[in-house]
């Protein structure tokens, strides 16, 4: 029988499988299943076992939450995706709704390594660029951020002139629709997982823009340039 907790846990984990998931338990962030084989592995810590699901003992490993910081560090450095789940209420809130209710969490942060913004995680000398790559119209455009400091930028290019590019901005993690990355895949000197397929929907035109207008508060971009729908694209599924 599966208890409260780990059916709360699975829940949460069904909606970040990419990523290994923090779950905050007290002073701890803990990881279960092969989130925490994998985390025990790159992080050389104790691998524990907590109770049983489907009549298999739970894998377990667990991290103070106070020194978390350098062990999601090591973990982004070794292309994993870190989901930052935190108690979201506290024990005696949870009490209130019934004695056996437990803690209410969610997912406040998921850590790629083009996302990081804390200066603890970040280098002095080198940027973090976050990369999108999209194509519609059979025009390639690129978008790259560096989210700590909100430099963004995006152009047209030829696909010759892609691995030039990806050389020179030197991204940390790489966004591109899964059609497009079996187009450019030989072109593209990252490693497989600084890479991150998303939907189309995610570089959606329509989509794409209204994501832009919020987040930059506008009416138009016309502001900012003249941006065709593949540059748009390529810029809404950073944001």
């Amino acid at each position: 029988m599966t208890t409260p907790m780990m059916n709360q846990y699975l829940n949460i984990k069904s909606s970040y499988p990419e990523a290994l998931v923090f779950y905050r338990m007290g002073d701890f962030y803990e990881l279960f299943f092969e989130d925490a084989k994998i985390a025990s592995h790159d992080l050389n810590i104790t691998l524990t076992t907590r109770g049983k699901h489907l009549d298999e003992s739970i894998p377990m490993c667990g991290v103070p939450f106070h020194s978390a910081d350098g062990y999601i560090n090591t973990l982004i450095k070794k292309g994993h995706k870190v989901a930052v789940c935190e108690q979201t209420e506290s024990p005696q809130d949870a009490k209130k709704r019934g004695y056996k209710s437990i803690v209410k969490r969610e997912v406040v942060r998921l850590i790629t390594a083009g996302t990081i913004t804390e200066d603890n995680l970040l280098s002095n000398d080198k940027s973090n660029f976050l990369v999108s790559l999209n194509e519609l119209h059979n025009e390639l455009a690129i978008s790259w951020a560096e989210i700590s400091t909100g430099d963004f930028y995006v152009k047209s290019l030829k696909i010759d002139d892609l691995p030039s590019l990806i050389s020179r901005i030197k991204p940390k993690e790489l966004l591109i629709p899964a059609f497009l990355l079996e187009k450019t895949i030989h072109l593209i000197s990252l490693q497989r997982n600084n890479i991150t397929t998303l939907n189309r929907s995610s570089f959606n035109t329509q989509n794409a823009q209204k994501r832009l207008l919020d987040h930059f508060k506008v009416n138009s971009l016309k502001g900012f340039g003249d941006f065709s729908h593949s540059m748009i694209g390529a810029m809404g599924s950073i944001i």
